[in-house]
């Protein structure tokens, strides 16, 4: 991609070859579109050994890097990464390297943070996505605490609210996340009972399609009970031709997207701000889901709003 300064676009350049090519002198050309006769006479050059693909951007990278690391030593960065779980900062020093350029191999391998690797194991923490919208969706509970009218701890204080914090129960929070879109659809209910989870299957079904999703082939959810051994949870499967998937027990990762879903929705609706009744914070969740699904960029998504990956685009492993 051109820089912002760049005197040139790819249609700049197209221009520029058209206007030599029409006989007029390379030089006089440069002179108009503000560059000089050597860059014109690049993209000329480019244009008659490509044609029209020669005018795009290259990379910038090297065509060969004589004095790389060799693959042998990376090797061995790798194995210190993964059997010891060292920075570089130590494996440096034991193979006479300087810390940069360990550094710069972890990165290259994905071995960059230690948050990568599973610890116990030292291997590479594989994140999957599905390759298509609807092709799987997360779905999970979240427990929250009830907020008193007036206000509670977080607005009355510790002692204040202490009184009716422990009798006020709880709400429910269920929410269902698409694998490759990451769009995210949540309820308030006051139970996790297997009647609701059901009826809340169906109503985020409804959501998907009305966004451009028409089915969901398979929903992933942990262990509970009402996802297991209760037919009104296998009904609403067999409604939407979906079919129902647990993740291992005691493995919360494997249903990763929903639970980093719930992390956002803690820090960015439940608790963004000290809410004066629990209405008003449920009143509050649908302008949190408008702007996660329409706006808030994704760090998975390359800074898009998840909204933008509706369009069957493809998945890919990172």
């Amino acid at each position: 991609m051109s820089h912002r300064n760049a005197r040139l676009t790819v249609h700049g350049r197209r221009l520029l070859v058209d206007r030599v090519r029409s006989g007029r002198p390379v030089a006089h050309v440069a002179a108009e579109m503000g560059i000089s006769r050597t860059t014109a006479h690049k993209w000329v050059r480019r244009f008659v050994a490509e044609g029209d693909a020669g005018l795009h951007d290259r990379a910038s990278c090297p065509h060969r890097t004589p004095h790389r690391t060799s693959a042998a030593d990376e090797a061995r960065v790798c194995h210190l990464r993964t059997s010891r779980k060292l920075g570089p900062a130590r494996i440096g020093p034991i193979l006479g390297m300087p810390a940069s350029t360990v550094h710069r191999v972890l990165t290259r391998h994905g071995l960059g943070r230690l948050a990568f690797l599973d610890r116990p194991t030292g291997q590479v923490i594989r994140r999957f996505e599905r390759n298509r919208p609807g092709e799987l969706v997360h779905v999970d509970v979240k427990k929250l605490g009830r907020i008193p009218d007036g206000g509670g701890h977080k607005v009355l204080g510790p002692q204040a609210g202490r009184a009716t914090r422990s009798s006020m129960g709880f709400d429910y929070v269920h929410s269902a996340v698409d694998d490759h879109t990451r769009l995210a659809y949540s309820e308030v209910h006051g139970d996790e009972k297997a009647a609701t989870c059901a009826a809340f299957l169906d109503r985020a079904a409804t959501f998907f399609q009305n966004v451009g999703i028409d089915r969901i082939e398979r929903v992933l959810t942990d262990n509970a009970w009402p996802y297991r051994k209760n037919f009104a949870w296998r009904d609403a499967l067999a409604r939407l031709g979906a079919t129902g998937k647990l993740t291992r027990a005691y493995r919360p990762p494997t249903n990763g997207k929903v639970e980093r879903f719930h992390r956002a929705l803690a820090d960015e609706w439940a608790y963004t701000r000290p809410y004066t009744s629990n209405d008003e914070r449920t009143a509050a969740l649908p302008d949190f889901l408008h702007t996660y699904n329409h706006h808030r960029s994704h760090t998975a998504l390359n800074g898009q709003p998840p909204i933008t990956r509706v369009n069957n685009a493809p998945g890919q492993y990172t």
